[in-house]
């Protein structure tokens, strides 16, 4: 259930930071750092509705799906969050350039693990 709230409250936090980014960032950040932005945003949105996908699968293990979760929201916190921080100019790009693809690897090995999960739930369904 915890990961459901959080996934909510990351696809709202989506939301407002996309919606503050197409008004309040737009004259203030160059085209290639609101573009940026942007994609950290689209990051995050399409990551917490794979938590809330993920989390509302009553097929899978509490375990296996509290590992998934963590994996995206780690993916979500680095790569996303580098990427704001870089875009917003909080941080210079040279003193966090691992972080991102950190954060991509994490999504990547989410989406990797669930498939994994679902594939080992086929092949026990298919013994039944």
């Amino acid at each position: 259930m915890k990961n459901l709230v959080l996934a909510s409250v990351l696809g709202c936090l989506s939301v407002v930071l996309g919606a503050f980014g197409a008004h309040a960032l737009e004259d203030l950040l160059s085209p290639e750092s609101l573009k940026s932005y942007e994609t950290g945003v689209r990051y995050m949105m399409l990551h917490s509705v794979v938590i809330l996908f993920l989390n509302g699968s009553a097929n899978l293990q509490t375990k296996t799906r509290n590992r998934l979760s963590y994996l995206f929201v780690s993916g979500i916190l680095f790569f996303s969050g580098s990427i704001f921080a870089i875009s917003l100019g909080l941080v210079p790009a040279s003193s966090i350039w691992f972080i991102t693809p950190l954060g991509g690897l994490l999504l990547i090995a989410g989406w990797i693990g669930m498939a994994f999960a679902f594939l080992r739930q086929l092949r026990e369904h298919k013994k039944d």
